[in-house]
């Protein structure tokens, strides 16, 4: 994503969907919420604030009374991790109106500072809270973004059922390409952005993104480390490239690509053989086509795809027996008869 196509609904936290506040909701049990009174509305001019609920932590209830300047900081400060708690509170625009009486740039510049502290204490869930907070009041401030971003992957890389890990990681991810688009220069975004799309098996994304950092990187252990990165990606971008080809149609370049990695490393990945044998099958190579796809069912047996091109291609051939074999047991797989056992 350039900068130039990236509008601030994009990357404004309260703008875009929440996938993550149902992990945080359990910290607004640590507030109740009382309202200023219409006397002292009219005495400060929080007219913004008339009607709407005010956060005071539990044990502060009891010294609120429409509210003094003593306590206005402690306000202020609820209020922003009210927001960082739920991005999409319904009272979130009242909320920012009213910190417009205060000086943002040094609110969320506490709230980073105090998220770092969290984080260095293995706090993650408040070192979130915080950054989410300080990015509702400063949505494209480089630390908080940045934090956010790494506070997120903390979270998924510590761990948790599925739908936890996947959450965070891609909030994680998209924080990152927020970040290089908007501060190119600004080299970590790239550093981590490229270990996200290697964990997703995005090779060529990860070495263009890599390949970046090192242009702008003067960091030397990080240049050592990403260069070594590189050096390793070489192959697994080739196959990759191989793959774009296949799935755009080019099954003759696919297979000059592919071919030549099914007797190496990466021989028991068994989707470079399935396209190896669509892409054989494809330019009418049919003997080849049966090797590729029997090759995928020694290493996936209940892989119904490979068997459904078999017994075409045998149906093609008219070989009746293992057009019926490779059916019925693909069939059975999709039925949840049993599953597979062998690969021929």
């Amino acid at each position: 994503m350039g900068i130039q196509s990236m509008r601030p609904d994009d990357y404004d936290i309260k703008k875009r969907p929440d996938r993550v506040s149902k992990y945080f909701e359990k910290y607004a049990e640590d507030f109740v919420f009382d309202e200023f009174s219409d006397a002292y509305i009219n005495k400060t001019g929080f007219h913004c604030m008339k009607g709407v609920p005010v956060p005071l932590r539990k044990q502060d209830a009891g010294k609120f009374h429409g509210g003094n300047e003593l306590l206005m900081n402690v306000i202020a400060k609820n209020i922003t991790l009210i927001m960082g708690i739920n991005t999409k509170f319904k009272y979130i625009e009242n909320y920012l109106e009213f910190m417009e009486n205060f000086n943002k740039k040094n609110i969320v510049n506490a709230l980073v500072k105090e998220g770092r502290a969290a984080a260095s204490s293995q706090d993650n869930d408040k070192a979130a809270i915080h950054f989410r907070a300080a990015l509702c009041i400063l949505p494209d401030n480089i630390k908080a973004m940045y934090s956010y971003a790494l506070i997120c992957r903390e979270l998924y890389l510590a761990g948790g059922d599925e739908e936890y890990v996947g959450r965070f990681k891609a909030e994680a991810n998209e924080f990152f390409e927020f970040l290089v688009a908007l501060y190119p220069r600004f080299s970590k975004g790239y550093y981590y952005l490229g270990y996200a799309y290697l964990n997703l098996g995005l090779y060529i994304k990860a070495k263009l993104t890599w390949d970046h950092f090192m242009d702008i990187t003067a960091n030397p252990d990080d240049r050592l480390e990403i260069e070594n990165r590189l050096n390793q990606l070489e192959q697994p971008v080739r196959i990759e490239e191989g793959c774009n080809a296949f799935l755009s149609g080019r099954y003759e370049h696919a297979i000059s690509i592919l071919k030549p990695f099914v007797n190496t490393r990466f021989k028991d990945w068994w989707p470079m053989s399935y396209y190896l044998g669509v892409a054989y099958e494809r330019t009418g190579d049919k003997k080849k086509a049966v090797d590729a796809f029997k090759r995928v069912l020694a290493l996936n047996p209940s892989h119904v795809e490979s068997m459904d091109e078999l017994a075409n291609i045998y149906e093609e051939s008219k070989d009746a027996d293992n057009e019926n074999k490779y059916r019925n047991k693909a069939d059975l797989i999709r039925s949840g008869g049993y599953e597979f056992k062998g690969g021929k």
